[in-house]
């Protein structure tokens, strides 16, 4: 777990100096006046953990460290199936207009984690698969949900 947060927020740092390469002035922090629907992503990333957690304890009576142990497997490999599907995307838009920008190597770690998700999930319940469609499920209401967000915010 530890290792991949790490992962997760070299991500981070390694996409904030991204955009340094466009404009050095446009996110010289992480605080919210420089964000895009900060509160929206906040949210997100927060009512998936929580919304999962529930179906784990109603689906299959879970609590404590088990509990927090197989939000942790489905919410990351939901998190992991949207990031597989995204950041290709991205890359392509990204060459389309000859950025500066590049996320490859980010696609390359995106799809060992993946890989790595469904091998613990395998491990973790013989009917793993029922069990990631529910957090699948979940997961694309919220990003839809934050795409609204998104979307409202840069209309304005």
């Amino acid at each position: 777990i530890l290792k991949h947060a790490a992962e997760e927020h070299r991500h981070a740092y390694y996409l904030k100096k991204q955009i340094g390469k466009l404009n050095v002035n446009y996110c010289p922090t992480y605080a919210y006046e420089y964000l895009l629907a900060p509160a929206s992503s906040r949210i997100y990333l927060n009512k998936l953990d929580t919304e999962v957690s529930r179906y784990l304890k109603t689906a299959l009576k879970l609590s404590g460290a088990e509990l927090k142990f197989a939000a942790y497997l489905l919410v990351t490999y939901a998190i992991e199936v949207r990031a597989d599907e995204l950041y290709p995307v991205y890359q392509e838009a990204l060459d389309n207009t000859k950025s500066k920008v590049n996320v490859k190597s980010i696609i390359l770690e995106e799809e060992g984690h993946l890989e790595e998700m469904l091998k613990q999930l395998k491990e973790f319940s013989p009917e793993w698969e029922i069990h990631a469609e529910k957090a699948l499920a979940i997961e694309a209401t919220l990003f839809n949900n934050w795409v609204q967000a998104l979307a409202n915010e840069l209309s304005q």
